[in-house]
């Protein structure tokens, strides 16, 4: 089994807070359609619109049973596209690799109590 990889370095108590953490709920998800890792998901995120994301997730999970999830979000990453597609912020995932670094395993940081969308996470 590979090594677990050593921390980074130390940020600061104000950098962390800089960091929007919040709570989503999964209300689609389907295969992204020019990127054979990703998935599209679309977030309700407390927001009037939601958002969209795109998770390098999809050789671990089956779109169809990430829908009603709670997940745990980087709400204030910049937007970025992806193979075409906006992606408006991530969805926290632990991951573990083998030895030669592929990873072996993804999980999805979830949430284990229903809390309303958008709630902040600390």
């Amino acid at each position: 089994m590979a090594d677990t990889p050593a921390p980074l370095p130390s940020v600061s108590f104000e950098q962390f807070t800089n960091l929007d953490l919040r709570v989503a709920t999964i209300t689609s998800a389907e295969p992204h359609p020019n990127a054979d890792r990703l998935l599209k998901i679309q977030l309700d995120d407390g927001t009037p619109d939601g958002r969209q994301v795109c998770a390098g997730i999809k050789a671990w999970y089956d779109p169809e049973s990430l829908v009603g999830t709670q997940v745990v979000i980087v709400a204030n990453l910049e937007p970025r596209t992806i193979r075409g597609e906006e992606s408006q912020g991530m969805i926290m995932a632990a991951s573990a690799a083998s030895e030669d670094g592929d990873k072996t395993s993804v999980c999805v940081l979830r949430v284990d109590q229903p809390v309303p969308p958008g709630s902040k996470v600390s």
